[in-house]
């Protein structure tokens, strides 16, 4: 009986350990996904500076909860010219929108527009 018992333990315990987090599923996150297209006189090096800065905001911005970015690999053909993906995360409208107006955020604008042809924003909140 003791080691039924030790046995069901475990098991549970094991269980327990896999199951996902009810507490994260219920989390819903704002996503703002940036998609750039360089203009065709962007050096690698330009492009780099966008990417590092963009990059630096999630350090100076702490609204910023998450940050993720990516160059186009799709071989639909269907970026229209766009290459670059980021996506930043937000835990509400209110972190989204300071973010947008925050110093460091127009700071990093101000860098990219010089190398800019097109962009394309999407925001939505996780379900």
């Amino acid at each position: 009986m003791k080691n039924l018992t030790t046995l069901t333990f475990v098991v549970m315990l094991l269980l327990g350990a896999c199951a996902p987090s009810q507490t994260k599923q219920d989390q819903k996150m704002l996503r703002h996904v940036v998609l750039f297209k360089f203009i065709d006189t962007a050096s690698p090096e330009d492009v780099k500076k966008v990417e590092t800065a963009f990059g630096e905001l999630k350090e100076k911005i702490s609204l910023v909860k998450d940050y993720e970015w990516g160059t186009n690999s799709s071989p639909e053909g269907l970026n229209q010219g766009l290459t670059h993906c980021f996506l930043v995360t937000f835990a509400s409208d209110k972190d989204r929108d300071d973010y947008l107006v925050h110093p460091d955020h127009l700071a990093f604008v101000e860098v990219l527009k010089p190398h800019l042809d097109k962009v394309t924003v999407v925001d939505y909140w996780t379900k």
